[in-house]
């Protein structure tokens, strides 16, 4: 849970995965399933995934704005300590790693590349 600092501001948390990548869900109920990041909130610490965490909401019809009521599902949020990023190359879920590079900076690398290379 992220804390207020002196100014009343809640921090928010630093989330290595970035919105478009590929995650695999490790706990949960939908533990296993493989999907997309759609969106990512740093302050609560979540992310949505595609086809994951299926809630449904019950929408009134609204004429004005075109919206047809009933029942509607869509992804709900997920917390990103229960999710892992799928690696490009090999498909293997695994952790996030960081390098610093000879100029200082940083670069991030996913763990399971550094067993393939080393």
């Amino acid at each position: 849970m992220p804390v207020a600092d002196r100014h009343g501001r809640t921090e928010r948390f630093r989330i290595q995965i970035r919105k478009g990548d590929n995650v695999r869900v490790v706990a949960g109920k939908d533990a296993g399933k493989s999907g997309r990041v759609l969106s990512i909130n740093a302050k609560k610490n979540t992310i949505v995934v595609e086809h994951v965490q299926i809630i449904k909401r019950h929408t009134r019809p609204n004429p004005q704005k075109n919206i047809k009521g009933g029942i509607v599902e869509k992804e709900g949020p997920i917390n990103v300590s229960n999710v892992m990023l799928v690696c490009s190359s090999c498909g293997k879920h695994t952790r996030i790693g960081h390098n610093i590079l000879p100029d200082g900076n940083k670069s991030s690398q996913l763990q399971a590349l550094r067993h393939h290379s080393g």
